[in-house]
């Protein structure tokens, strides 16, 4: 299991990621940031400090479960029911800029999961997506704004965002299909 990413390359990325945000956005003024539940969500609160520490101003921030709108889930509902978890969005994402946050961009299903969950909450100006790692396999026409790290990965391999917040350790994982 080969670390791509440690706590240190992790937090180095979050910051570079951070200062792009505020370059091509000219600041923070109207921005707010969503994170994907569950490990967007802690990205997304990092992302938050960096950009505070960085402008000199909080950056409102929520959390999106997009449980309901993944159509996996719909199509396969033999077996357990999926867990549905909160969203959080304490503030109003109509004409704001949003920063969508997630672990991992892969075919892009869950990206478009959370832009239909999203906008059910209002009409954004604008929405960008900040991914920690993009590992490509695209099924959907869906590009980051802001990629942490491109990973090219086969099919036979997984990626594992590993975050302090809920498991303890900060790690980028490439792992073989099976748990080789």
């Amino acid at each position: 299991m080969p670390v791509v990413m440690d706590a240190d390359r992790i937090s180095r990325t979050l910051t570079r990621i951070a200062h792009e945000i505020v370059e091509r956005n000219k600041g923070v003024e109207n921005l707010a940031i969503v994170g994907v539940r569950t490990r967007g969500v802690h990205i997304a609160r990092r992302l938050a400090r960096s950009l505070a520490e960085i402008a000199g101003r909080e950056v409102p921030t929520g959390a999106l479960d997009i449980t309901l709108y993944r159509d996996d889930l719909m199509r396969h509902a033999v077996g357990p029911q999926p867990l549905v978890r909160r969203t959080e969005i304490p503030f109003t994402i109509d004409d704001r800029r949003i920063l969508l946050v997630d672990d991992v961009l892969y075919t892009g299903r869950t990206t478009r999961a959370a832009l239909d969950a999203l906008i059910d909450f209002g009409r954004p100006k604008s929405i960008q997506l900040v991914v920690l790692v993009d590992r490509g396999h695209r099924e959907l026409p869906i590009k980051a704004d802001y990629v942490g790290k491109n990973l090219p990965t086969s099919s036979g391999e997984s990626v594992q965002v590993r975050l302090m917040e809920s498991d303890g350790e900060d790690a980028v994982v490439l792992e073989r299909e099976g748990g080789a």
